[in-house]
């Protein structure tokens, strides 16, 4: 049995896990990330991190063949090179590099959303399908496509920033600058501000006093109260999942993926969130009406959670090893 180290850098923990040669997690170890520290005060963390990782399995270091970062931000996965991170105040940091001179190990760099989109194809709600896309609705909207088990990640290591195309122009102003991404309606973020927009018009309903008594608005607040036939979280979350199905049928439409897997925490309404997304998409991705023998992009939910990235950043380093 050959083993990896896989390494998850978030934006509160970083985390290394030993995983085997069939995605299988054998030990983990966290350390906080730390934002805007020396690039080198990082790089000695991971490397305690690894280190307390191995230490935590049976493996010894000898049969560890090589590392996997899945890293937020710009990757050049070629040169190993975090170009840019915004949240951690990273510019050109050569992890890979500097990883790699530590360790004596080769290392692959990845974009964290393309990592966990190679771990779900490995290891979990992907597993075996030809093509899949993975899209994460977080704070953001992260999105990797895997074919064949291979990142795809364009001609520049940057492709499947889907978060960021357009579709409405004009419209809700998004972290990156540019108005209407698909980011700003489909996160839990762009959920969140249409909650609290809804909130502010309807002061009187469920839906306002659901907020009040949590004492904030979250991800789940609207279809909560729409469980609860609030009129105002109905129309919420039926706006919603029009924004997320519209922007799944641009990616059905130009990429045809075997799978869509949904994770992050909005895809843990489950069903609430996915039969009627599956049923706005049926009618509006191309070819729809036409022809019944076209096959359909599956809609499921992502089932590996934070280990997919884990698990995704050392199956990328097996393709190295």
């Amino acid at each position: 049995m050959n083993y990896y180290i896989g390494l998850d850098i978030g934006g509160t923990n970083l985390k290394a896990g030993v995983v085997d040669e069939l995605g299988n997690i054998l030990s983990e170890s966290d350390i906080p990330t730390g934002a805007d520290r020396p690039q080198e005060v990082v790089l000695q963390d991971i490397i305690s991190a690894i280190t307390g990782a191995i230490a935590a399995s049976s493996v010894s270091k000898n049969n560890i063949l090589a590392v996997g970062v899945g890293s937020p931000g710009v990757v050049d996965s070629d040169t190993g090179t975090v170009i840019y991170n915004n949240n951690l105040g990273w510019h050109d940091f050569k992890i890979g590099e500097l990883l790699s001179k530590a360790l004596n190990l080769p290392v692959r760099v990845e974009n964290d959303a393309n990592a966990a989109a190679l771990g779900e194809v490995i290891a979990g709600s992907a597993k075996g399908v030809s093509s899949a896309m993975i899209i994460t609705l977080g704070t953001g909207v992260g999105s990797g496509f895997v074919i064949n088990e291979k990142i795809w990640t364009g001609f520049n290591s940057a492709a499947c920033e889907f978060g960021h195309m357009v579709i409405e122009k004009g419209g809700r102003l998004c972290k990156c600058g540019r108005r209407g991404c698909f980011e700003a309606y489909a996160s839990a973020s762009g959920l969140i501000a249409m909650t609290k927009e809804a909130i502010a018009k309807n002061p009187e309903s469920k839906l306002a006093k659901l907020a009040e008594q949590e004492g904030h608005v979250s991800g789940h607040t609207a279809f909560d109260a729409k469980d609860l036939g609030d009129e105002t979280a109905i129309k919420i979350v039926d706006e919603y999942i029009d924004y997320l199905a519209c922007g799944l049928v641009s990616l059905i439409n130009g990429l045809q993926p075997e799978v869509i897997s949904i994770g992050g925490g909005i895809a843990k309404q489950g069903e609430k969130l996915l039969a009627p997304l599956r049923e706005k998409i049926d009618k509006e991705v191309y070819g729809s009406g036409h022809d019944a023998h076209i096959k359909k992009t599956k809609i499921i939910s992502c089932t590996l959670g934070y280990k997919a990235g884990l698990i995704g950043a050392a199956m990328a380093a097996r393709q190295i090893a």
